[in-house]
């Protein structure tokens, strides 16, 4: 899996490697970039979430990249596609560093992987689990063409946790992608 590379005119998507364990503990001990993805964590956890993302590339053969900026070479955040066991769907999540957002980061990268996610991994249906809170996510989601479809209790162990679930099916987006 480590061959999987994805260009877009600013970012380079692959999946995560241990050099990328900084900029992980990066996005995770910043209270701003890490209060909707699990919130802050300490670097023992945070190496436990990297292996799981790695691990996914092997286990499902898909999972989230590391989102690598161009110009500087720079982990900015992790973003992609993401369906471990009890998620409410097949989902193209995004978590960027709090330097990296507001560039239009998000958008780019999340709009490779979808195309990612609907050409390569054929799936029917693309979410985004969003807390309610998270005006920023929502407004990438809806920027996607994404939708509100419906509430879902988040797997554990994200107790008490409900996610606004946004999203639109592979035809949709496939139309969205042509205009």
């Amino acid at each position: 899996m480590k061959g999987i590379v994805i260009e877009t005119p600013r970012l380079i998507l692959r999946p995560p490697l241990a050099e990328d364990f900084g900029g992980f503990c990066e996005l995770m001990a910043d209270e701003t970039s890490a209060k909707f993805i699990g919130g802050v964590q300490p670097p023992e956890v945070v190496w436990r979430t990297l292996c799981l993302m790695s691990g996914a590339w092997t286990i499902n053969g898909f999972s989230m990249f590391s989102v690598i900026e161009k110009e500087t070479g720079r982990w900015v955040g992790r973003l992609g596609p993401w369906q471990p066991a009890g998620w409410p769907g097949t989902e193209v999540g995004w978590g960027l560093i709090t330097s990296a957002q507001g560039r239009g980061y998000a958008i780019e990268g999340a709009s490779a992987a979808m195309d990612y996610a609907v050409d390569i991994l054929g799936w029917t249906e693309i979410i985004h689990t969003i807390e309610e809170e998270n005006t920023p996510s929502i407004k990438v989601a809806e920027r996607l063409g994404s939708a509100y479809l419906r509430k879902a209790a988040a797997p554990p162990p994200f107790k008490d946790t409900v996610w606004d679930v946004y999203g639109q099916t592979a035809d949709a987006w496939r139309a969205r992608r042509k205009a």
